[in-house]
């Protein structure tokens, strides 16, 4: 898909994703609210923003699903801190090479798979942005 056909909302939402440093992550409602709070300043400082679709988690998942393979979808993550089902085992590879926090799986676990500390791993947006990479490296 090229960019030209990118819903802005998912451009928006990517863009977001590649801001996460390495080794962090936001809930999908991290990021929802994140952009909310971007249209907001936009609103208030006139330029712009008003009519764009403002999405909650749901569609931040969505647009993961549909868009994220070209991003570090792995740093975008449900807020109970379990990994994406089907996508377990590439996500942990990412997050054990980056030194995310994981809490390992306890003996009775149904899955046997560690879960993301959330408390330590989840980056409020604040501070270095990881390595300042352009935010439209997907495109």
């Amino acid at each position: 898909m090229s960019a030209e056909e990118l819903p802005e909302y998912a451009e928006r939402v990517l863009d977001v994703a590649e801001l996460i440093p390495p080794g962090r992550v936001m809930t999908y409602g991290d990021v929802a609210e994140w952009l909310a709070q971007e249209e907001e300043r936009e609103a208030l400082s006139g330029k712009g923003g008003g009519g764009r679709r403002v999405g909650g988690p749901r569609q931040v998942g969505r647009v993961m699903a549909l868009y994220g393979g070209a991003v570090p979808w792995w740093r975008v993550v449900r807020a109970d801190g379990r990994l994406l089902p089907g996508h377990e085992l590439r996500a942990l590879g990412h997050y054990r090479e980056e030194g995310t926090p994981l809490r390992e799986a306890t003996g009775h676990a149904e899955d046997h798979l560690p879960r993301l500390d959330m408390r330590r791993a989840r980056w409020d947006g604040a501070g270095p942005s990881g390595g300042g990479a352009s935010a439209t490296a997907h495109r």
